[in-house]
C-alpha cells in the first residue's frame, strides 16, 4: 500500500546507498570486503528481508590503519532469536556493523531491524538529559534532582498509603543482571506489584506449559527445526516477527521436504510459503486442534508407547477431543473438514514434527486452555523430547525469556520459585540479607485469606501489569491491598502494547506520580493531558552496557559494550544503586555487588544468581564461560549447536538452561528439554516431577522410560536429602555440601552438591514423571473451548459459555460473563485482530525513531476485506475510523485486502502519538518525538483477561469501520 509521508524529518538515504561499487586502490580485495559487499545480495539476507541500505558500513577494498578499528561482538536488541552483530567502533563512535558470518544463529542474516541496530545507539531521537513536566512543558533537571524528588514522593506514599501504592513496571528490554536486580529492587522496597512485558505476550505460555510438563519454555531450538520432519505454526508470523527464524524452517522445508502448515485468521507472509493454510475464525484455536486430533485418535495414528510411558491423562482430552466431530468444528472455526484431515495427516505422516506458537495463540481469555492443547496434540504424537519436535515458542522480545527466568513477574521470586516463605527464605539467603529485615519492608498488614488464614502481602500474587489501570481505578474496597496504585514506574515498557487506552489515559491522570525510564520517550509521556508529576529518566542502550541475554531457545549470551552512554544517559543497574540508595537500601540490595562509582559490577550480578537459580539451571553459566563461548560462537555446529573442538569443545551454544550445578561441574547445558536418548550430563533430561507421584490411586511417575545412563531404570520423585540417603548415595557428597545439603532439596541446596550427585548416576534431578495433559489446579482441566467475551457468534454462546465474574483475583475483580451476556454484535460486527510487522517491534518507539525503519512504513493502517470495504464505501487509502466494542475509536488508513476474512480486520500494534484523531506531536520533549506516529491499536481493544494469568485479549475483539 502507498501511502502519504507523514515525516516532519525526512530520513534521506546517503547518495550511494545504492550504487555502491568496490574500488581496489591499488590492495586486492579483501575476504572481509568482498562479503561485506556481497552479503546485501546472497541467500540468507534475501531470505531474511536483505539489510537497510546505507545502514552496513560501506565497503571499501582498501587496507584500514591498524588498530584505527575497534570490533565488538554484541547481540541485536529485537526479538528473541539471538542474532550475533560485529560492531566497527572508531575513537568511541559506532561507525559502521556487520551481522555476525560465524554466529550460529543468524550466519550473517539480518532483518531489517537488525540491519539498522547502530541507529538506536546513536539515534538523535533519543532522551537526551532527565527532564520533567512542570506547568506541562519539559524542564530540564539534574540526574540528583530528579531521584531526589522521585524518592521523596515515593517515601511520602509508602508512609500514608504503604510500599504497594509503588508499581515497579520493568522490561524485557534490561538484560538478565538488570532484570535480576530490578525484581530484587521491588521486593527490598517491599512489593510483589511489580512485573513486564511477558504477562501481555506469553505467560499463558508459560503457565501452559509449566504446567503440562515441568519448565514453561521452549523445548527445543531454533537450530533444531533442521531436524523436523514437518512444522506447524499457529498464531506465528515468523516472516515479520522473527525473519531469522525462518531461514531454519526453510532449511527443514528444503533439506526434509518437510510439510508446513500454517493455522492463522490471517494470509500472512509466512501462510504464503505454507503447504497447508487454515484460516481459522479468531478465538477457536482450541476447537481446530481438537479438530485435528479427532483425526490422529479416529485412525490410531496417535504413539500409543510413547503415552503409556511418558504421559498422563489423555483419555480425558480423548473424551473432550470426541465432541469435536468435522461437521461442529466447521460451525466454530469455519474450516472445512478436507482441509483439518490434510493438515492433522501431514503431522501423523511425518515425525518428528515441531509445533510453533505465538502472541495469536497467547492473548486471549481462554490463552491457557490454548497452550496446553498444543501441548497435548504433541505429546499424543509422541513429538515432545526429540530432535526436531517440541514445542518451539518464539518470544517477542530479546530477553523477555530472561526476564521471565528472573521474576519479573508478580507472581514469583527470580527461578520461579514463588511467594512462599520457603522462597523468600531462600534468596534472603542467596542476597545475604536478614529474612526478618525484608518482611519488615513490606505492608504488616493482611488482605487476602488462604484456608481461612490471612495472608501477608508479602506472599500473595502483586496486581499484573495488565491490570495496573484498574489498580488505579477500582474501587479501594475491592483491592486485596491497603491503598490504590498512586505512583507507577515504566520502565523500558510500551503503554501502547496495552489494551483500554481510554481508560489507561484516565488512570495516568489519577496518579500522583509518573517516573518513565527509557533511552526513547514512550507514549507514556504523551498520551495523558497532565501538567506534572512526570519524569523522563535517560536510561542507556544495551549497547552502552554489557552483561548476559537470553535468547528463545533459552541460550545464553554475552554482550560487550559498543559505546560508552551517551549525553546524559546511564545504564540501568546504575540508575537503580541510584535510586535504591535515595531510598535507603542500596547497602542490602547490593551487598554482594562492588560498585564502581555509581556502576554496579555486572560480573558480580551474573555470579550472585549463579548461586540461587538452581531451580532452571541458571548456575552453571559463569561469565568466564559466557565469554569463551561469545570469543568463539564461530566453533559451535549451525545444526545441534554443539562446539566442535576449540576452547568449548563440547559444550551447547549458550549453555542453553538448564546447565546444572556449578560452573566448576561443567555440564554443557540442555539443547532439547525431556530428551532422554542424551544423558542428564550430557544435556539429556526426563519430564519433571513437579506435580506429585500419584494422583486418585494411579502414578504419575514415568514407566519404563527414563534417560540414557540413568542407574534408576524408572520413573522417581525429585531429588532431596531423604532420597539421596534412602538410595545409599549421601556419602558421594562432601562433607562440607552435606552440611549445606542437609534437610534440602534440588532447589534449595546452595552447594549444589544434591544436583551433582544426582546427575553422576544418570538421574535428572527434578524426577522422572509423566507430562500431565489434566491440570486439575485450573478452571478448565482440561482445554475446552469458550467464546470470546466479545463474540460474533452469539449462537455458540450458549453452547460455549466465558467463565462467571471473579470477586478477587491478582488482588482484583474480573469481569466474564457480565460482559459477554450484552449482545454487541449488531453495533460492531467485525473481528478485530492484531499482529506485528516486519519495520517495528513492540510499542515501536525505538523503531519508530529510527528514520530508515520508518521510511519503511509511515502510516498505521487496518486491513478490511473488499466485501466489508465496500459496504462501508470505503476505498483503499481512505481515512477511516476503527470503533472498538467499548467505544474508544482510532483513526487510520484503510488497507483493502484479501488476507483477511470477511468480517475481520487487522491492525498492527507498534504505533502510538496519536489518541483518537488527535496528534500528540507537540506534547513530546523537543527532539524526541518518534519519526512516525499513529494510533495504537489497543485503544480499540476491550476488557478481557486470561482465567490464570491475567494475559490480555488482544486477538479477538469486535469493532465497526467507517469512513472518516
Amino acid at each position: 500500500m502507498k501511502l502519504k509521508k507523514r515525516l516532519d524529518q525526512k530520513p534521506g538515504l546517503p547518495s550511494d546507498a545504492t550504487q555502491q561499487s568496490t574500488k581496489v586502490k591499488g590492495n586486492a580485495i579483501s575476504r572481509r570486503a568482498f562479503l561485506r559487499n556481497s552479503s546485501l545480495m546472497t541467500g540468507g539476507a534475501v531470505l531474511a528481508g536483505g539489510f537497510t541500505p546505507g545502514i552496513m558500513k560501506k565497503v571499501e577494498a582498501q587496507s584500514a590503519p591498524a588498530g584505527s578499528t575497534q570490533q565488538v561482538k554484541t547481540i541485536c536488541t529485537h526479538c528473541s532469536v539471538g542474532c550475533g552483530i560485529v560492531a566497527e567502533v572508531q575513537n568511541g563512535v559506532w561507525t559502521g556493523q556487520e551481522p555476525a558470518f560465524d554466529h550460529p544463529f543468524n550466519r550473517g542474516a539480518h532483518c531489517a531491524k537488525g540491519a539498522s541496530v547502530r541507529e538506536h545507539g546513536h539515534g538523535e531521537r533519543r532522551l537526551k538529559y532527565p527532564t520533567k513536566l512542570v506547568d506541562g512543558k519539559w524542564k530540564r533537571v539534574s540526574w540528583d534532582e530528579a531521584i531526589n524528588e522521585i524518592g521523596d514522593k515515593m517515601l511520602q506514599i509508602r508512609n500514608e498509603s504503604g510500599p504497594d501504592s509503588v508499581y515497579w513496571l520493568g522490561s524485557a528490554k534490561h538484560n538478565n543482571e538488570q532484570a535480576y536486580t530490578f525484581r530484587k529492587l521491588a521486593a527490598m522496597w517491599g512489593t510483589n506489584n511489580v512485573d513486564h512485558q511477558a504477562r501481555i505476550c506469553h505467560s499463558t505460555t508459560v503457565a501452559g506449559v509449566a504446567n503440562t510438563w515441568g519448565y514453561g519454555a521452549m523445548t527445543n531450538s531454533y537450530n533444531d527445526i533442521h531436524h523436523s520432519q514437518a512444522i506447524l505454526l499457529i498464531g506465528s508470523n515468523p516472516a515479520e516477527a522473527h525473519p531469522i527464524a525462518l531461514q531454519h524452517i526453510f532449511k527443514a522445508k528444503e533439506q526434509n521436504n518437510a510439510p508446513v502448515i500454517v493455522i492463522d485468521p490471517r494470509f500472512t507472509r509466512t501462510a504464503a510459503h505454507a503447504d497447508h493454510f487454515l484460516q481459522i475464525r479468531p478465538g477457536t484455536d482450541v476447537p481446530i486442534i481438537w479438530g485435528m486430533l479427532y483425526h490422529i485418535f479416529k485412525n490410531g495414528w496417535e504413539d500409543k508407547e510413547y503415552i503409556s510411558q511418558r504421559v498422563y491423562g489423555l483419555d480425558e482430552v480423548k473424551a473432550e477431543v470426541a465432541k469435536w466431530t468435522p461437521d461442529e468444528v466447521e460451525r466454530v472455526t469455519g474450516v472445512p473438514e478436507n482441509q483439518v484431515f490434510a493438515a492433522a495427516k501431514a503431522m501423523a505422516d511425518n515425525r518428528p514434527g515441531t509445533f510453533i506458537w505465538c502472541m495469536g495463540g497467547t492473548q486471549h481469555t481462554v490463552g491457557n486452555n490454548n497452550t496446553r492443547a498444543y501441548c497435548a496434540f504433541q505429546l499424543a504424537l509422541g513429538n515432545v523430547g526429540v530432535s526436531g519436535g517440541g514445542t518451539n515458542i518464539f518470544r517477542g522480545h530479546d530477553n523477555v525469556q530472561g526476564a521471565t527466568d528472573f521474576g519479573v513477574l508478580s507472581h514469583t521470586l527470580p527461578g520461579y520459585y514463588g511467594l512462599s516463605a520457603g522462597a523468600w527464605g531462600h534468596w534472603s539467603k542467596v542476597w545475604g540479607v536478614d529474612l526478618d529485615w525484608i518482611k519488615g519492608q513490606f505492608d504488616s498488614a493482611s488482605y487476602e485469606k488462604s484456608k481461612d488464614k490471612d495472608i501477608s502481602p508479602m506472599y500473595t500474587n502483586g496486581i499484573p501489569v495488565s491490570r495496573w489501570i484498574d489498580g488505579v481505578l477500582e474501587e479501594k474496597g475491592n483491592i486485596a491491598q491497603k491503598d490504590n496504585l498512586r505512583a507507577m514506574v515504566f520502565w523500558g515498557h510500551a503503554p501502547n502494547s496495552q489494551t483500554r487506552g481510554k481508560e489507561m489515559k484516565k488512570a495516568m491522570e489519577k496518579l500522583d506520580m509518573m517516573v518513565i525510564i527509557d533511552p526513547y520517550p514512550t507514549v507514556s509521556a504523551v498520551m495523558h493531558d497532565r501538567t506534572d508529576g512526570v519524569y523522563l529518566l535517560p536510561a542507556a542502550t544495551q549497547f552502552e552496557t554489557y552483561g548476559s541475554v537470553t535468547a528463545s531457545n533459552r541460550s545464553l549470551q554475552w554482550r560487550d559494550k559498543v559505546i560508552e552512554p551517551l549525553f546524559e544517559s546511564l545504564p540501568d543497574q546504575t540508575i537503580m544503586y541510584k535510586l535504591s540508595k535515595k531510598l535507603g537500601f542500596a547497602e542490602q540490595l547490593f551487598k554482594n555487588v562492588k560498585i564502581n562509582g555509581e556502576e554496579p559490577l555486572i560480573e558480580d550480578i551474573t555470579r550472585e544468581f549463579n548461586k540461587g537459580m538452581w531451580t532452571i539451571g541458571y548456575t552453571g553459566q559463569s561469565p568466564e564461560r559466557m565469554k569463551k563461548q561469545q570469543q568463539n560462537w564461530g566453533n559451535f555446529n549451525y545444526d545441534t549447536l554443539l562446539a566442535e573442538g576449540g576452547a568449548c569443545d563440547g559444550e551447547y551454544f549458550g549453555l542453553p538452561w538448564p546447565c546444572w550445578g556449578t560452573a566448576e561441574m561443567g555440564h554443557p547445558g540442555t539443547p532439547n528439554l525431556y530428551d532422554p536418548s542424551k544423558a542428564v550430563a550430557d544435556g539429556g533430561l526426563t519430564f519433571r516431577a513437579r506435580f506429585g507421584v500419584e494422583r486418585n490411586g494411579e502414578s504419575l511417575l514415568a514407566n519404563g522410560s527414563y534417560s540414557k545412563g540413568s542407574e534408576i531404570k524408572d520413573g522417581y520423585p525429585e531429588f532431596t536429602d531423604k532420597l539421596l540417603k534412602k538410595l545409599g548415595w549421601w556419602n558421594d557428597l562432601t562433607p562440607d555440601e552435606q552440611k549445606l545439603a542437609e534437610g534440602k532439596n534440588w532447589k534449595t541446596d546452595l552447594s549444589g552438591g544434591i544436583q551433582r550427585v544426582a546427575i553422576k548416576h544418570g538421574c535428572a534431578p527434578f524426577g522422572n514423571a509423566k507430562a500431565r495433559t489434566v491440570v486439575w489446579t485450573f478452571p478448565d482441566p482440561v482445554p475446552v473451548h469458550r467464546e470470546p467475551l466479545y463474540t460474533s457468534r452469539r449462537d455458540l454462546v450458549e453452547k460455549y459459555p466465558t467463565y462467571e465474574d471473579r470477586k478477587s483475583f491478582y488482588r482484583l475483580p474480573t469481569r466474564y460473563g457480565s460482559i459477554q451476556a450484552k449482545d454487541y454484535s449488531k453495533d460492531y460486527p467485525i473481528i478485530l485482530t492484531s499482529g506485528r510487522l516486519v519495520e517495528y517491534e513492540g510499542g515501536g518507539d525505538e523503531t519508530r525513531s529510527n528514520p530508515w525503519l520508518a521510511e519503511l512504513q509511515q502510516d498505521m493502517f487496518v486491513e478490511i476485506h473488499p466485501r466489508d470495504a465496500n459496504n462501508a464505501g470505503v476505498k483503499e487509502g481512505d481515512d477511516v475510523w476503527v470503533e472498538g466494542a467499548e467505544g474508544t475509536k482510532v483513526k487510520v488508513k484503510a488497507m483493502i485486502t484479501r488476507r483477511v476474512a470477511s468480517g475481520v480486520a487487522f491492525m498492527p500494534f507498534h504505533f502510538g502519538g496519536h489518541f483518537e484523531g488527535k496528534d500528540l506531536r507537540s506534547k513530546y520533549p523537543a527532539g524526541a518525538d518518534p519519526v512516525v506516529l499513529g494510533e495504537a491499536a489497543n485503544s480499540a481493544m476491550t476488557y478481557g483477561y486470561d482465567s490464570v494469568t491475567q494475559m490480555q485479549e488482544t486477538k479477538c475483539s469486535l469493532c465497526k469501520i467507517s469512513k472518516a
